[in-house]
């Protein structure tokens, strides 16, 4: 069977995918950049003028708390991305149905027989527009590929963009 990749729009939502993550990354080093210029200049300023520049102190420590946040959230969802395309070269997207008992918990149902019944899923994403369109997929057509590692991605035709979820951990 033809690995999930081979598909063009598998590779512009992998590549979709890489681009928002780069952008959370270089959005961080950003953050930190101008934190650190704003903190130089209300510094200069104030040791020019005597005076302090209102709200710069709080600007600088907000940008210092996004920042690594931003970047954490990049380099995430750049290893996700790499995850995703080791899975999706080497194996085929199987066909299912999606459905949704919630904001994050999901069901793959597979049409073939090489995969077990049902395979319980929480949606890795959070953020609100993701988990939309996924609780809209409730009962369409899907085509999931196992990372093997207890996640798997996800798509269904038309939607441009891939999601990823996880299956549960076991309570002990």
């Amino acid at each position: 069977m033809q690995p999930a990749a081979d598909d063009p729009a598998t590779g512009a939502a992998l590549t979709a995918y890489r681009g928002g993550a780069l952008r959370w990354l270089a959005g961080g080093v950003l953050a930190a950049v101008v934190a650190v210029l704003a903190a130089v200049a209300g510094s200069a300023v104030a040791e020019d003028t005597g005076r302090r520049v209102p709200v710069v102190g709080l600007v600088v420590v907000a940008l210092l708390l996004a920042a690594p946040l931003a970047v954490g959230v990049g380099v995430g969802s750049l290893l996700r991305a790499r995850r995703w395309a080791a899975a999706l070269a080497s194996e085929p997207w199987h066909p299912g149905v999606l459905r949704a008992g919630g904001p994050a918990v999901l069901a793959f149902e597979p049409l073939g027989p090489d995969l077990p019944d049902t395979v319980p899923l929480q949606l890795e994403s959070t953020t609100i527009w993701r988990t939309r369109i996924v609780q809209r997929l409730d009962g369409a057509d899907v085509r999931a590929v196992p990372t093997g590692t207890g996640e798997w991605v996800f798509t269904a035709d038309g939607l441009g963009t891939l999601f990823g979820a996880r299956e549960p951990r076991r309570r002990r």
